[in-house]
């Protein structure tokens, strides 16, 4: 993690996400602005948070760890989205891993600062409660995911959440065959079974592996094998 000491950037940001709206202007906010580079961890499941972040730009990905020590997928979340709210209303450790998926700017607003300075603004509780009832939705969807649907449908929600028929033909690091591995533990899954789930599917034209990438070839089907669910 780097703090980026730009405060045209930090301007930038704020006003691009409203976040005048959120805070009195008026006031000196100590905002600091932090990068992370892919794949770097933001925050440990467990440690103490004590910042409240704002993702402002690209993307994380979202963990929690299980008693067999891997870790399930819980969502992707992009800007604007907060990260710390439960930590900062419950006092309690960081509840899940957040880790980046690919070059990420967040603003940081202390706790004590928030604590002290706040917790009486009714705009900034109001936006803790909008999002703090989207994490509840999107958690409760990733659990029913988790419990009750198949690896095939799990796989291919995880492809629909990574990806829109926008994309370029390849997928990225988050899709790269060499991270299968990563992606069959955060599934629920063992990797022999995903890679069956993936030649399921090669078969079925539905997608394409070679050596480095998979591809979707349909879109349509996979949507369909997703039942709409999205880990966002």
């Amino acid at each position: 993690m780097k703090y980026i000491l730009d405060s045209k950037l930090l301007a930038l940001k704020l006003h691009e996400f409203n976040m005048e709206k959120i805070f009195d202007q008026a006031k000196q906010l100590p905002f600091t602005l932090q990068k992370y580079e892919p794949d770097e961890v933001i925050l440990f499941e467990g440690m103490e948070a004590k910042s409240l972040l704002f993702l402002v730009e690209g993307k994380v990905k979202i963990t929690s760890s299980v008693e067999t020590g891997k870790s399930l997928l819980l969502r992707f979340v992009q800007p604007f989205s907060i990260i710390g709210d439960v930590e900062l209303i419950r006092d309690v450790p960081v509840q899940s891993q957040v880790k980046a998926v690919d070059p990420c700017l967040l603003i940081g607003l202390h706790f004590n600062y928030i604590k002290h300075h706040e917790m009486d603004n009714a705009k900034f509780l109001h936006t803790l409660l909008e999002h703090v009832s989207y994490k509840l939705q999107t958690c409760t969807t990733a659990s029913r995911v988790n419990l009750l649907a198949s690896v095939e449908n799990k796989f291919a929600s995880y492809l629909m959440s990574t990806l829109s028929p926008d994309s370029e033909n390849n997928f990225g690091i988050e899709i790269r065959t060499s991270n299968m591995k990563e992606i069959a533990d955060l599934l629920g899954t063992t990797y022999r079974h995903l890679n069956r789930v993936i030649h399921s599917l090669s078969q079925k034209n539905i997608i394409e592996r070679d050596n480095s990438f998979i591809r979707i070839l349909n879109w349509a089907k996979l949507e369909e094998l997703s039942n709409g669910i999205r880990y966002k």
